[in-house]
């Protein structure tokens, strides 16, 4: 498989209008749209995909969740720019948005600490084995990770840096 964006390259800084909002109370001032994502090379016998977006190098000991989406149908193969937002309407008919560490579900950029080094975003795809994953909404980031780990068939990465 294989993951591209027309928002950013691989390894490339993510632009302002992927950062996390001022309303978020972190001190970044960024528009917080998630980037267009696209996939190619999914298995046959996909029958869903999953899309997250993970940093690693969050200062919390376990990283950080900035995205989780499930359930997007097979047939989808690309989500367009700024679809993490929950009042956006164009996640694909199905998909679900499980909730990040920030609480809630939908896209939250980055907005790693002040002076920190760069931090890296990992924005992933799965193809999945199942339909639909056993999750709700409400369904903590991590065990949604333990589904995809059973469950993936394919997976595909890119990654964004984000410094401030």
């Amino acid at each position: 498989m294989k993951l591209t964006s027309h928002s950013f390259k691989d390894g490339d800084y993510l632009g302002p209008q992927h950062i996390l909002s001022a309303d978020y109370g972190f001190g970044c001032g960024g528009g917080n749209k998630s980037p267009h994502l696209t996939w190619q090379g999914a298995p046959a016998e996909t029958r869903s995909f999953a899309v997250l977006c993970f940093d690693p190098d969050a200062p919390t000991g376990s990283g950080f969740w900035h995205w989780v989406v499930v359930n997007i149908p097979p047939g989808v193969t690309e989500l367009p720019l700024d679809a993490g937002n929950p009042a956006g309407g164009t996640l694909p008919r199905g998909a679900l948005q499980v909730r990040t560490d920030f609480g809630k579900p939908g896209y939250g950029g980055p907005c790693p600490p002040e002076g920190d080094h760069p931090h890296r975003y990992l924005f992933s795809v799965h193809a999945v084995s199942m339909d639909t994953l056993p999750v709700t909404a409400d369904t903590a980031a991590a065990v949604v990770g333990f589904y995809l780990n059973f469950n993936t068939l394919a997976k595909a990465s890119l990654m964004g840096l984000y410094k401030r």
